[in-house]
């Protein structure tokens, strides 16, 4: 077994433990970690992203963020640039929640392109999970993630990787569609 599968292993089941007792929101409830995993296979699958610094800090993205994980923790196991990767796609939750958001926007052009992909993905992902399986939103609400997804990723500047992208637009075309019919 290669040190960076291994790593990459540990990476999992570092996320599965700090996001354990978390939820998705939804009315399936599915376990929170379904959601880090889904955006490194998301990555991996459709973005073909074979490096395993981005992939590990795909599944990490949201420990510091959402749980009581630490910079130090990460960089003391998994080093300084994935943790690097986590940190530029880490919310500032001592920000109030639209600014928050509107600074995601801000922030995102001058984001590594690892952070970029990670961002993506995660885009990608939360507009499936917002078509698939729904969180107890109004359809006003949920049109309005879209849009506000749509202009993070437009803000990344393009050209990150190109299936990601068409991805992303075939997700949120559907979505709007969803939406527009529901």
């Amino acid at each position: 077994m290669s040190l960076n599968f291994s790593l990459f292993i540990t990476a999992l089941d570092f996320a599965a433990e700090k996001h354990k007792l978390q939820k998705r929101k939804g009315k399936a409830s599915i376990p929170y970690i379904n959601h880090p995993i889904k955006v490194a296979k998301i990555l991996s699958e459709v973005g073909l992203v074979t490096e395993v610094n981005v992939l590990m800090a795909a599944l990490l993205h949201d420990t510091i963020e959402d749980t009581e994980a630490t910079t130090e923790e990460l960089d003391f196991l998994f080093g300084k640039e994935v943790t690097s990767i986590v940190l530029e796609v880490t919310d500032d939750k001592t920000m109030e929640w639209q600014s928050r958001k509107d600074y995601q926007i801000v922030k995102a052009p001058n984001l590594s392109r690892e952070a970029k992909l990670v961002k993506l993905a995660d885009k990608i992902c939360n507009i499936t999970d917002i078509v698939n399986e729904p969180p107890d939103w109004s359809a006003e609400r949920k049109r309005k993630y879209l849009v506000w997804a749509k202009k993070v990723v437009d803000a990344l500047g393009g050209n990150v990787n190109q299936h990601l992208e068409e991805r992303f637009a075939e997700q949120y075309q559907m979505g709007i569609e969803v939406l527009k019919e529901g």
